[in-house]
């Protein structure tokens, strides 16, 4: 009786339960600056679609990530499932949100602080972060 609701929270989960997890993440981040845009939303959709979301079921998949990143008060939440993922997944995440980041040409006070605690919360070289984050500064200038 139990593996049936397991099974529909793995399919829910667009097989894969650390997709929504980074979703949430990245949705947290890109609203953090309280301008949640669809360059932001295409950046984060294609994150996950390369972690390995179906492509089908992305709009759900985002939908839902929606939901409980509104529902949730912490990043807590989020990074303590994505912690544990591979580090080639984690530096797919930190380059998105360095991409939400500078979406806007602008890296304001929350978000790098945010990409400070991210860093620590997640396992990651700051070094690693830095070389990220120069990279994706040069891709958009």
């Amino acid at each position: 009786m139990f593996n049936i609701f397991k099974k529909e929270k793995i399919k829910e989960e667009s097989q894969n339960p650390s997709i929504m997890a980074v979703s949430c993440l990245l949705i947290h981040s890109a609203k953090i600056d309280e301008n949640y845009t669809d360059k932001e939303k295409k950046i984060i959709k294609d994150a996950i679609i390369e972690m390995g979301a179906d492509v089908n079921e992305i709009d759900s998949v985002i939908q839902e990530a929606e939901k409980r990143e509104k529902d949730s008060n912490q990043i807590l939440d989020f990074t303590r499932e994505i912690k544990n993922i591979s580090d080639e997944n984690k530096k797919i995440i930190i380059e998105a949100l360095w991409d939400i980041i500078y979406s806007d040409e602008d890296a304001d006070m929350y978000e790098t602080n945010l990409m400070r605690r991210l860093s620590g919360l997640l396992y990651l070289d700051p070094k690693i972060v830095g070389d990220i984050k120069k990279k994706v500064s040069q891709k958009k200038t």
